[in-house]
């Protein structure tokens, strides 16, 4: 039921967007890699504005998950220790005997 409602309230109304915004920019521009000489026909590409957007949009969500992945690392390395130390404990505990049941004794 979450999925659809995500699906529906979220990603929808954002693809409907990056359609229309893809429809909106299909004109080419120049793309140059060369600041200072931006001529340069070796390193300078025509390609439709909205690839740039998408290309630049997909890099940035690549490059933070990234930079999220790597900065969260030391919260993971925690989290493996504890669930093998906890799993040492339990092991632990089930090698161990239980101790002798003491003998039920009538109340008096």
């Amino acid at each position: 039921m979450l999925n659809r409602f995500v699906l529906i309230v979220v990603l929808v109304p954002i693809a409907i967007v990056l359609v229309a915004l893809a429809v909106a920019n299909r004109a080419t521009v120049p793309f140059t890699l060369d600041p200072f000489n931006p001529g340069n026909p070796a390193l300078t590409w025509q390609m439709p504005l909205f690839a740039l957007l998408f290309a630049a949009t997909a890099i940035g969500l690549i490059l933070g998950s990234l930079a999220t992945w790597f900065r969260q690392g030391h919260y993971r390395k925690l989290a493996r220790q504890r669930g093998q130390e906890a799993e040492a404990l339990k092991q632990a505990a089930l090698s161990r005997t239980p101790p002798p049941a003491a003998p039920l004794l009538p109340r008096p």
